[in-house]
């Protein structure tokens, strides 16, 4: 396997496109904007196109899956967002963490809306946010742990959300819920990294087994320990990632017929268990 193939990850269905009009269409019917980013990669999960549609719409950044984040590292990026401006908690919206505080975040981040309606005798409107991010990045099960009536759809896949949904949460809290959407190109070859690393870009359109070298290389540069840990393999840092891959297949005992070591079967391991967390509590990026 040591010949597998660099590829640059792209990835922009034809309903994204459609979404980011949506978005910009429906901004007039919201006071602020939630946006969701993965707590593992808070830059490279943020769609950079976002900034100029929004424009200045109140932001409310919540940095999800922060249980399988690093917490020093969490910390770093939300004094990083509270500098620039933005209203920011981690949370984890699988479990409901840090979801407490939101009601309070919201009052704090639309403080102006909320003085402006009190000034209009309209204590009681509710407050609109529209929520944002790109796929994966847990905006439905967000939606699902706030809402108390209708669901939003969820599932542990990019792309489930199509169009645009209404929730109320309470207290006076409505949310708007919108399909996942990317960027049509990645510039960084090292976002689409990240990106199909932590599973925003479809499993379907990336090769498995080079995904899974290429986060091991990473990986093994900067946590060794971690894979070490995780699979009883000796890791210096300056493997590369086909390397590591094999050793892991031959320790799991992942082989096919003729003794080959079964690298597809190995590739899904490693990208499940570092999604899972299973490697250890990992962020890849820092402010």
């Amino acid at each position: 396997m040591p010949d597998y193939v660099k590829q640059n990850v792209q990835w922009f269905p034809g309903h994204m496109a459609k979404t980011r009009r949506l978005i910009k269409e429906s901004l007039s019917l919201v006071d602020g904007v939630v946006e969701l980013v993965d707590a593992r990669i808070p830059a490279a999960s943020r769609n950079p196109e976002l900034d100029s549609i929004i424009n200045r719409k109140p932001r409310i950044i919540l940095l999800n899956k922060c249980d399988v984040a690093n917490k020093t590292a969490t910390a770093l990026w939300l004094r990083y967002f509270q500098s620039q401006g933005y209203t920011a908690l981690a949370v984890d919206c699988r479990t409901g963490k840090g979801l407490n505080r939101f009601e309070e975040a919201v009052k704090t981040a639309l403080s102006d809306v909320v003085e402006r309606n009190a000034a209009k005798g309209l204590q009681n409107k509710p407050l609109r946010l529209m929520v944002v991010g790109i796929p994966n990045t847990g905006k439905s099960s967000f939606i699902n742990r706030m809402g108390k009536n209708a669901k939003a759809k969820v599932a542990d896949q990019a792309g489930v959300t199509r169009q645009n949904q209404w929730f109320v949460v309470g207290n006076g809290i409505e949310l708007l819920d919108t399909p996942g959407v990317l960027w049509p190109k990645f510039d960084d070859p090292e976002v689409g990294d990240k990106l199909a690393f932590i599973g925003s870009v479809k499993d379907e359109v990336t090769d498995r087994e080079t995904l899974a070298c290429r986060l091991l290389e990473t990986l093994a540069k900067t946590k060794p320990d971690m894979i070490a840990e995780r699979y009883k393999i000796a890791v210096e840092g300056s493997e590369q990632g086909w390397e590591l891959l094999e050793a892991i297949g031959k320790k799991r005992g992942f082989l096919i017929k003729g003794g080959e070591i079964d690298y597809e079967r190995a590739a899904v391991i490693v990208a499940d268990e570092f999604r899972a967390g299973k490697l250890g509590r990992i962020t890849l990026e820092l402010p």
